[in-house]
Protein backbone atom coordinates (compact mmCIF):
# COMPACT_ATOMS: atom_id res chain seq x y z
CA UNK A 1 0.00 0.00 0.00
CA UNK A 2 1.47 3.41 -0.79
CA UNK A 3 0.68 5.58 2.24
CA UNK A 4 2.17 9.02 0.87
CA UNK A 5 -0.65 8.80 -2.12
CA UNK A 6 -2.96 11.92 -1.16
CA UNK A 7 -4.73 12.48 -4.77
CA UNK A 8 -7.15 10.10 -5.60
CA UNK A 9 -7.20 9.16 -9.65
CA UNK A 10 -10.00 7.27 -11.37
CA UNK A 11 -7.56 5.09 -13.90
CA UNK A 12 -6.28 2.54 -12.33
CA UNK A 13 -6.96 -0.99 -13.84
CA UNK A 14 -9.19 -3.50 -12.22
CA UNK A 15 -6.23 -5.65 -11.14
CA UNK A 16 -4.28 -2.74 -9.89
CA UNK A 17 -7.36 -1.95 -7.49
CA UNK A 18 -7.29 -5.91 -6.72
CA UNK A 19 -3.65 -5.69 -5.70
CA UNK A 20 -3.46 -2.43 -3.56
CA UNK A 21 -6.34 -2.57 -1.01
CA UNK A 22 -5.53 0.90 -0.23
CA UNK A 23 -6.53 2.19 -3.51
CA UNK A 24 -9.80 0.09 -3.31
CA UNK A 25 -10.67 1.25 -0.44
CA UNK A 26 -10.30 4.90 -1.14
CA UNK A 27 -12.52 4.37 -4.92
CA UNK A 28 -14.88 2.81 -3.01
CA UNK A 29 -15.31 5.76 -0.60
CA UNK A 30 -15.57 8.04 -3.66
CA UNK A 31 -18.92 6.38 -4.39
CA UNK A 32 -21.69 8.39 -2.56
CA UNK A 33 -23.32 4.78 -1.55
CA UNK A 34 -25.50 6.68 1.16
CA UNK A 35 -28.00 3.92 1.68
CA UNK A 36 -30.11 2.95 -0.37
CA UNK A 37 -28.09 4.75 -3.56
CA UNK A 38 -25.43 2.31 -4.93
CA UNK A 39 -23.11 5.11 -5.82
CA UNK A 40 -20.61 3.25 -8.38
CA UNK A 41 -19.33 0.80 -5.13
CA UNK A 42 -20.66 -2.25 -6.87
CA UNK A 43 -19.79 -1.34 -10.42
CA UNK A 44 -16.78 -0.78 -9.18
CA UNK A 45 -16.37 -4.11 -7.29
CA UNK A 46 -17.82 -6.02 -9.87
CA UNK A 47 -15.42 -4.59 -12.61
CA UNK A 48 -12.46 -5.84 -10.42
CA UNK A 49 -14.09 -9.06 -9.24
CA UNK A 50 -14.48 -10.13 -12.72
CA UNK A 51 -10.97 -9.06 -14.08
CA UNK A 52 -9.96 -11.89 -11.24
CA UNK A 53 -12.42 -14.32 -13.05
CA UNK A 54 -15.62 -13.81 -10.39
CA UNK A 55 -18.70 -14.66 -11.90
CA UNK A 56 -20.83 -11.83 -10.34
CA UNK A 57 -25.08 -11.59 -10.46
CA UNK A 58 -26.48 -8.48 -9.87
CA UNK A 59 -29.13 -8.69 -8.04
CA UNK A 60 -31.78 -5.68 -7.50
CA UNK A 61 -34.79 -6.22 -5.58
CA UNK A 62 -38.04 -4.32 -4.57
CA UNK A 63 -40.80 -3.57 -2.85
CA UNK A 64 -44.39 -1.84 -2.90
CA UNK A 65 -43.36 0.89 0.10
CA UNK A 66 -39.62 0.14 0.23
CA UNK A 67 -36.76 1.32 -1.26
CA UNK A 68 -35.01 -0.37 -4.72
CA UNK A 69 -31.83 -1.77 -3.47
CA UNK A 70 -29.00 -3.51 -5.67
CA UNK A 71 -26.91 -6.41 -4.68
CA UNK A 72 -24.10 -8.04 -6.24
CA UNK A 73 -23.36 -11.80 -5.62
CA UNK A 74 -19.94 -13.17 -7.06
CA UNK A 75 -18.11 -16.45 -7.04
CA UNK A 76 -14.96 -17.57 -7.97
CA UNK A 77 -15.19 -21.91 -8.35
CA UNK A 78 -17.79 -23.52 -8.26
CA UNK A 79 -16.54 -27.21 -6.28
CA UNK A 80 -17.40 -26.88 -2.86
CA UNK A 81 -16.49 -25.45 -0.15
CA UNK A 82 -17.87 -21.98 -0.73
CA UNK A 83 -16.40 -19.88 1.53
CA UNK A 84 -18.58 -16.64 1.27
CA UNK A 85 -17.51 -13.04 2.80
CA UNK A 86 -20.53 -10.67 3.05
CA UNK A 87 -20.60 -7.18 3.41
CA UNK A 88 -21.97 -3.87 2.64
CA UNK A 89 -21.24 -0.92 0.51
CA UNK A 90 -23.91 1.42 1.58
CA UNK A 91 -23.31 3.43 4.25
CA UNK A 92 -24.70 6.53 6.34
CA UNK A 93 -25.42 9.59 5.39
CA UNK A 94 -21.97 11.84 6.90
CA UNK A 95 -24.00 14.27 9.16
CA UNK A 96 -22.94 17.71 9.64
CA UNK A 97 -20.60 17.85 6.37
CA UNK A 98 -18.93 21.29 7.96
CA UNK A 99 -17.71 19.33 10.88
CA UNK A 100 -15.90 16.98 9.15
CA UNK A 101 -12.10 18.09 8.54
CA UNK A 102 -11.89 15.71 5.37
CA UNK A 103 -14.39 15.69 2.35
CA UNK A 104 -16.29 12.33 3.40
CA UNK A 105 -16.12 11.10 -0.19
CA UNK A 106 -12.47 11.99 -0.82
CA UNK A 107 -10.88 9.20 0.85
CA UNK A 108 -8.24 11.37 1.93
CA UNK A 109 -4.77 9.94 3.36
CA UNK A 110 -3.90 12.01 5.70
CA UNK A 111 -1.34 11.10 9.07
CA UNK A 112 -1.39 7.29 8.00
CA UNK A 113 -4.84 7.23 8.09
CA UNK A 114 -7.68 7.01 5.57
CA UNK A 115 -10.31 8.96 5.60
CA UNK A 116 -14.16 8.77 4.17
CA UNK A 117 -17.45 7.52 5.33
CA UNK A 118 -17.45 3.83 5.29
CA UNK A 119 -13.85 3.90 5.59
CA UNK A 120 -13.88 1.77 8.73
CA UNK A 121 -18.23 0.17 7.95
CA UNK A 122 -17.13 -1.36 5.84
CA UNK A 123 -15.55 -0.62 2.21
CA UNK A 124 -11.91 -0.73 3.98
CA UNK A 125 -12.75 -3.92 5.20
CA UNK A 126 -13.99 -4.93 1.77
CA UNK A 127 -11.28 -4.05 -0.13
CA UNK A 128 -9.04 -5.81 2.51
CA UNK A 129 -10.74 -8.75 1.71
CA UNK A 130 -10.25 -8.32 -1.92
CA UNK A 131 -6.61 -7.68 -1.44
CA UNK A 132 -6.34 -10.81 0.37
CA UNK A 133 -8.29 -12.83 -2.46
CA UNK A 134 -6.12 -11.76 -5.02
CA UNK A 135 -2.80 -12.63 -3.08
CA UNK A 136 -4.42 -16.09 -2.04
CA UNK A 137 -5.15 -16.99 -5.67
CA UNK A 138 -1.09 -15.59 -6.59
CA UNK A 139 0.54 -17.98 -3.61
CA UNK A 140 -2.18 -20.77 -4.73
CA UNK A 141 -2.71 -20.64 -8.43
CA UNK A 142 -5.88 -22.75 -8.07
CA UNK A 143 -8.14 -23.23 -5.39
CA UNK A 144 -10.42 -26.60 -4.74
CA UNK A 145 -13.08 -24.79 -3.36
CA UNK A 146 -14.78 -21.55 -4.24
CA UNK A 147 -14.68 -17.77 -2.74
CA UNK A 148 -17.87 -15.73 -3.16
CA UNK A 149 -18.57 -12.06 -2.04
CA UNK A 150 -21.96 -11.34 -0.89
CA UNK A 151 -22.46 -7.71 -1.34
CA UNK A 152 -25.50 -5.88 -0.42
CA UNK A 153 -27.22 -2.44 -0.84
CA UNK A 154 -29.10 -2.10 2.30
CA UNK A 155 -27.87 -3.07 5.76
CA UNK A 156 -27.29 0.78 6.85
CA UNK A 157 -31.58 0.68 6.10
CA UNK A 158 -34.54 -1.42 6.32
CA UNK A 159 -32.41 -5.07 5.07
CA UNK A 160 -35.37 -5.80 4.10
CA UNK A 161 -33.83 -5.67 -0.20
CA UNK A 162 -30.26 -6.62 0.84
CA UNK A 163 -29.19 -10.16 2.19
CA UNK A 164 -32.20 -12.04 2.88
CA UNK A 165 -33.24 -11.85 -0.51
CA UNK A 166 -29.38 -12.49 -2.00
CA UNK A 167 -30.15 -15.81 0.24
CA UNK A 168 -33.26 -16.74 -1.26
CA UNK A 169 -32.40 -16.39 -4.54
CA UNK A 170 -28.92 -18.57 -3.61
CA UNK A 171 -31.21 -21.05 -2.18
CA UNK A 172 -33.68 -21.12 -5.61
CA UNK A 173 -30.35 -21.89 -7.35
CA UNK A 174 -29.64 -24.56 -5.54
CA UNK A 175 -26.37 -22.55 -4.20
CA UNK A 176 -24.79 -23.54 -0.76
CA UNK A 177 -22.73 -21.37 1.21
CA UNK A 178 -20.70 -23.83 3.42
CA UNK A 179 -19.42 -20.50 5.67
CA UNK A 180 -19.38 -17.29 5.54
CA UNK A 181 -17.40 -14.31 7.47
CA UNK A 182 -18.78 -11.25 7.54
CA UNK A 183 -16.91 -7.81 7.84
CA UNK A 184 -18.21 -5.65 10.06
CA UNK A 185 -16.25 -3.58 12.06
CA UNK A 186 -15.88 -6.14 15.45
CA UNK A 187 -12.51 -5.18 17.07
CA UNK A 188 -12.58 -2.98 20.24
CA UNK A 189 -9.09 -1.52 21.42
CA UNK A 190 -6.82 -3.63 19.06
CA UNK A 191 -7.13 -4.80 15.38
CA UNK A 192 -8.89 -8.67 15.71
CA UNK A 193 -9.47 -9.12 19.58
CA UNK A 194 -13.30 -9.89 19.08
CA UNK A 195 -14.41 -12.50 16.77
CA UNK A 196 -18.11 -12.16 16.60
CA UNK A 197 -19.80 -15.33 16.72
CA UNK A 198 -23.85 -14.08 17.57
CA UNK A 199 -25.44 -10.78 17.63
CA UNK A 200 -27.89 -9.99 20.28
CA UNK A 201 -32.17 -9.09 19.12
CA UNK A 202 -33.17 -5.92 18.99
CA UNK A 203 -36.99 -4.60 19.84
CA UNK A 204 -38.17 -1.16 19.15
CA UNK A 205 -41.39 -0.07 20.96
CA UNK A 206 -43.97 2.83 21.06
CA UNK A 207 -45.81 3.04 24.35
CA UNK A 208 -48.43 5.11 24.02
CA UNK A 209 -50.83 6.07 26.93
CA UNK A 210 -54.14 7.52 26.95
CA UNK A 211 -55.60 9.71 29.61
CA UNK A 212 -58.62 12.46 30.05
CA UNK A 213 -57.44 16.26 29.62
CA UNK A 214 -57.95 18.81 32.33
CA UNK A 215 -56.89 21.69 34.23
CA UNK A 216 -54.12 21.13 36.04
CA UNK A 217 -55.84 23.01 38.91
CA UNK A 218 -58.55 19.89 39.04
CA UNK A 219 -56.67 16.95 38.96
CA UNK A 220 -60.05 15.22 39.68
CA UNK A 221 -61.80 16.07 36.80
CA UNK A 222 -58.64 14.70 34.28
CA UNK A 223 -56.98 11.45 34.43
CA UNK A 224 -53.17 12.14 33.58
CA UNK A 225 -51.40 9.91 31.25
CA UNK A 226 -47.92 11.67 31.96
CA UNK A 227 -48.27 9.96 35.45
CA UNK A 228 -49.48 6.51 34.52
CA UNK A 229 -46.35 6.31 31.92
CA UNK A 230 -43.59 7.20 34.58
CA UNK A 231 -45.16 4.69 36.44
CA UNK A 232 -45.54 2.11 33.67
CA UNK A 233 -41.88 2.88 33.16
CA UNK A 234 -40.65 2.36 36.17
CA UNK A 235 -40.66 -0.88 36.79
CA UNK A 236 -39.20 -1.84 33.36
CA UNK A 237 -36.42 -0.03 33.69
CA UNK A 238 -35.46 -1.12 37.33
CA UNK A 239 -36.04 -4.39 37.22
CA UNK A 240 -32.63 -6.46 35.38
CA UNK A 241 -33.78 -8.78 32.86
CA UNK A 242 -30.84 -11.05 33.13
CA UNK A 243 -27.22 -11.34 33.92
CA UNK A 244 -26.27 -12.49 31.00
CA UNK A 245 -24.06 -15.85 29.89
CA UNK A 246 -21.22 -17.11 28.65
CA UNK A 247 -21.37 -15.43 25.61
CA UNK A 248 -23.78 -12.17 26.50
CA UNK A 249 -23.96 -9.57 28.13
CA UNK A 250 -27.21 -8.66 30.06
CA UNK A 251 -29.80 -7.75 27.87
CA UNK A 252 -30.37 -3.55 28.34
CA UNK A 253 -33.15 -1.99 27.92
CA UNK A 254 -32.81 2.11 27.12
CA UNK A 255 -35.78 4.85 27.19
CA UNK A 256 -34.90 6.65 24.17
CA UNK A 257 -37.67 9.30 24.03
CA UNK A 258 -40.72 10.70 26.36
CA UNK A 259 -42.90 12.84 24.26
CA UNK A 260 -46.22 15.11 25.60
CA UNK A 261 -46.21 17.81 22.96
CA UNK A 262 -48.02 20.05 25.74
CA UNK A 263 -46.94 23.78 25.47
CA UNK A 264 -49.24 24.48 28.31
CA UNK A 265 -48.11 24.40 32.06
CA UNK A 266 -51.72 24.38 33.49
CA UNK A 267 -52.83 21.46 31.09
CA UNK A 268 -53.16 17.64 32.06
CA UNK A 269 -52.38 16.08 28.66
CA UNK A 270 -54.82 13.35 27.15
CA UNK A 271 -51.52 11.01 25.84
CA UNK A 272 -48.40 10.74 26.88
CA UNK A 273 -45.64 8.89 24.71
CA UNK A 274 -42.46 6.90 25.31
CA UNK A 275 -40.22 5.20 22.94
CA UNK A 276 -37.52 2.51 24.31
CA UNK A 277 -35.16 0.04 22.48
CA UNK A 278 -34.28 -3.62 24.20
CA UNK A 279 -31.14 -5.10 23.05
CA UNK A 280 -31.76 -8.52 24.35
CA UNK A 281 -29.25 -11.79 24.57
CA UNK A 282 -30.67 -15.39 23.51
CA UNK A 283 -32.43 -16.16 27.03
CA UNK A 284 -35.08 -14.39 25.43
CA UNK A 285 -36.95 -14.25 22.30
CA UNK A 286 -38.86 -10.77 20.68
CA UNK A 287 -42.25 -12.49 21.62
CA UNK A 288 -41.19 -13.14 25.00
CA UNK A 289 -40.30 -10.03 25.97
CA UNK A 290 -43.39 -8.39 24.60
CA UNK A 291 -45.75 -10.64 26.70
CA UNK A 292 -43.49 -9.39 29.61
CA UNK A 293 -43.72 -5.93 28.60
CA UNK A 294 -47.91 -6.76 27.87
CA UNK A 295 -48.08 -8.19 31.45
CA UNK A 296 -46.53 -5.19 33.29
CA UNK A 297 -48.53 -2.45 31.39
CA UNK A 298 -51.80 -4.27 31.70
CA UNK A 299 -51.34 -4.58 35.53
CA UNK A 300 -51.43 -0.20 35.64
CA UNK A 301 -55.02 -0.05 34.82
CA UNK A 302 -53.92 2.52 31.63
CA UNK A 303 -55.37 2.57 28.83
CA UNK A 304 -52.31 1.87 26.07
CA UNK A 305 -51.44 1.32 22.82
CA UNK A 306 -47.75 -0.81 22.73
CA UNK A 307 -46.27 -0.75 19.11
CA UNK A 308 -43.29 -3.05 18.79
CA UNK A 309 -40.77 -3.89 16.40
CA UNK A 310 -38.16 -6.85 16.20
CA UNK A 311 -35.25 -5.82 13.64
CA UNK A 312 -33.25 -9.26 14.54
CA UNK A 313 -33.53 -11.74 17.08
CA UNK A 314 -31.14 -12.94 19.30
CA UNK A 315 -28.78 -15.55 17.84
CA UNK A 316 -25.55 -17.79 18.49
CA UNK A 317 -23.59 -18.99 15.77
CA UNK A 318 -21.59 -21.74 18.01
CA UNK A 319 -18.20 -21.29 17.65
CA UNK A 320 -16.39 -24.21 15.34
CA UNK A 321 -13.98 -24.47 12.67
CA UNK A 322 -14.67 -21.05 11.23
CA UNK A 323 -14.11 -18.95 14.31
CA UNK A 324 -11.15 -21.89 14.92
CA UNK A 325 -10.00 -20.55 11.42
CA UNK A 326 -10.53 -16.86 12.05
CA UNK A 327 -8.87 -17.39 15.37
CA UNK A 328 -5.64 -18.87 14.13
CA UNK A 329 -5.51 -16.20 11.40
CA UNK A 330 -5.52 -13.63 14.31
CA UNK A 331 -2.79 -14.78 16.14
CA UNK A 332 -0.70 -15.71 13.84
CA UNK A 333 -0.26 -12.12 12.24
CA UNK A 334 -0.87 -10.62 15.23
CA UNK A 335 -0.09 -12.72 18.21
CA UNK A 336 -3.63 -11.45 20.11
CA UNK A 337 -5.54 -14.34 21.71
CA UNK A 338 -9.11 -12.74 19.47
CA UNK A 339 -12.51 -12.80 22.37
CA UNK A 340 -15.43 -13.98 20.84
CA UNK A 341 -18.42 -12.01 21.99
CA UNK A 342 -21.39 -10.86 20.46
CA UNK A 343 -21.25 -6.97 21.84
CA UNK A 344 -22.65 -4.34 19.08
CA UNK A 345 -25.33 -3.66 17.01
CA UNK A 346 -27.32 -5.75 14.71
CA UNK A 347 -25.76 -7.03 11.58
CA UNK A 348 -26.70 -8.89 8.23
CA UNK A 349 -25.19 -12.40 10.06
CA UNK A 350 -28.70 -12.40 11.59
CA UNK A 351 -29.77 -13.84 8.12
CA UNK A 352 -26.63 -15.69 7.21
CA UNK A 353 -27.36 -18.26 10.63
CA UNK A 354 -30.31 -19.53 9.22
CA UNK A 355 -27.66 -21.03 5.99
CA UNK A 356 -24.51 -21.89 7.89
CA UNK A 357 -21.73 -21.10 9.82
CA UNK A 358 -21.16 -17.46 10.54
CA UNK A 359 -18.66 -15.35 11.83
CA UNK A 360 -17.52 -11.55 12.45
CA UNK A 361 -14.29 -10.00 12.16
CA UNK A 362 -13.26 -6.46 11.07
CA UNK A 363 -11.54 -3.21 11.77
CA UNK A 364 -11.73 -1.09 14.91
CA UNK A 365 -15.45 -0.22 15.66
CA UNK A 366 -14.45 3.35 17.73
CA UNK A 367 -15.18 5.85 14.64
CA UNK A 368 -17.92 4.19 12.67
CA UNK A 369 -20.69 6.27 11.72
CA UNK A 370 -18.83 9.23 13.11
CA UNK A 371 -18.37 12.52 11.30
CA UNK A 372 -14.28 11.58 10.17
CA UNK A 373 -14.67 8.18 9.99
CA UNK A 374 -11.49 6.90 9.24
CA UNK A 375 -8.92 3.41 9.37
CA UNK A 376 -5.63 3.65 10.09
CA UNK A 377 -3.26 2.18 7.40
CA UNK A 378 -1.70 -0.24 9.55
CA UNK A 379 -4.81 -1.58 10.35
CA UNK A 380 -5.85 -1.85 6.59
CA UNK A 381 -2.82 -3.61 5.49
CA UNK A 382 -3.48 -6.19 8.87
CA UNK A 383 -7.02 -6.98 8.15
CA UNK A 384 -5.43 -8.13 4.74
CA UNK A 385 -3.31 -10.19 5.90
CA UNK A 386 -5.16 -11.55 8.24
CA UNK A 387 -7.91 -12.19 5.68
CA UNK A 388 -5.01 -13.88 3.99
CA UNK A 389 -4.00 -16.23 6.64
CA UNK A 390 -7.82 -17.07 7.20
CA UNK A 391 -8.21 -17.92 3.62
CA UNK A 392 -5.42 -20.24 3.56
CA UNK A 393 -6.32 -21.77 7.23
CA UNK A 394 -9.98 -22.49 5.59
CA UNK A 395 -9.08 -24.50 2.44
CA UNK A 396 -6.04 -25.81 3.83
CA UNK A 397 -8.91 -27.44 6.16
Amino acid sequence: MNAETTSLGGAERPRDLAHDGLALARRLIACPSVTPAEGGALDLLQAVLEDLGFTCHRLPFAEPGTADVDNLYARLGTAGPNLCYAGHTDVVPVGDRAAWSADPFGGEVREQRLYGRGAVDMKGSIAAFVAATMAFLERRGTNPGSISLLITGDEEAEAINGTRKVLDWLSERGETLDACLVGEPTSDQRLGDMIKVGRRGSLSAKLTVHGVQGHSAYPHLADNPAHRLVQMLTPIVGEPLDSGNDYFQPTSLQVTTIDIGNPASNVIPARAQAAFNIRFNDIHSGASLEDWLRAHFDGSGARYDLDVRVSGESFLSEPGPLSDVLAGAVRQVTGLEPVLGTTGGTSDARFIKDHCPVAELGLLNATAHKVDEHVSLDDLATLTEIYGAALDGFFRR
